[in-house]
């Protein structure tokens, strides 16, 4: 039986106000990475898809509420969703409150060719200070250089470098950790020192510049799985290239 991999997107940005555009923003920029993509149905208590005809005004009306409830494009066979949560300063780098958003794709040829701009679709139409694109199961692999242990700190797994926890990051541009695409605003990338021309050839290779002067930048071809020896040592050599991102060095 074949396993479907699942795209899993997540950028943090600074927090929504009161009539603030960017929830639609975030929804047309997904909609425009991806041809054919509608998001415009949201999902009952039971998580069975509901039209919205009004789409835009209906998100607008949830967004002044400091929502933004769960968008999908109807097709329970090919499921795409996106939705976002207000995260308190009590648990987010250096006490300011965030926002995060959440996005879930098939990851097959059609996706995978198109992450980099659905990437960058979330988190410009987010204004967001950093984010990544990463198949789900690596994914998890990333989650475990976190997530404690019943002893205490994290265990990761396949030698990953252990990383702070998120609220223990000293600025919320500082990425908490590295995925398959990586979105660096422009302040993102000041702080962990991106891009060096004489030691970030190979990722400038695969990095493009975004509107807002961020990057995208993706750590292998092909979508990320760390099984493979070739895609573990990419993402090892990035975090030893960035040491900033985990909160793995203290400022002098």
């Amino acid at each position: 039986m074949t396993q479907h991999r699942t795209l899993i997107v997540r950028v943090f940005a600074p927090a929504l106000v009161g009539n603030d555009r960017r929830t639609l923003d975030i929804v047309h920029g997904m909609e425009k990475a991806l041809p054919g993509l509608r998001l415009e149905w949201r999902l009952s208590d039971s998580g069975r898809p509901i039209a919205l005809p009004q789409r835009d005004a209906w998100l607008a009306d949830k967004t002044r509420g400091g929502k933004f409830p769960i968008l999908c494009n109807g097709d329970e066979s090919y499921p795409v969703t996106v939705n976002g949560r207000g995260r308190d300063g009590l648990f987010s780098p250096g006490g300011q409150p965030l926002f995060e958003v959440y996005a879930e794709l098939p990851l097959d040829e059609r996706v995978s060719a198109s992450a980099a701009a659905l990437l960058e679709g979330v988190a410009e139409g987010a204004c967001a200070l950093w984010g990544r694109a990463t198949p789900d199961d690596a994914a998890l692999d990333i989650a475990y250089q976190t997530a404690p242990t019943p002893e205490g700190p994290p265990s990761p797994r396949r030698g990953l470098p252990a990383l702070q926890l998120f609220e223990h990051l000293r600025s919320p541009e500082i990425p908490a950790h590295l995925g398959w695409l990586n979105y660096w605003s422009a302040a993102a990338a000041r702080a962990i020192g991106f891009p060096d021309p004489s030691r970030d050839a190979e990722l400038l290779s695969r990095a493009r510049r975004t509107a807002s002067g961020g990057w995208v930048v993706q750590l292998t071809e092909a979508p990320l799985e760390l099984g493979t020896s070739a895609h573990l040592d990419a993402l090892k050599r990035a975090y030893e290239r960035f040491p900033e991102i985990g909160g793995r060095v203290t400022p002098r």
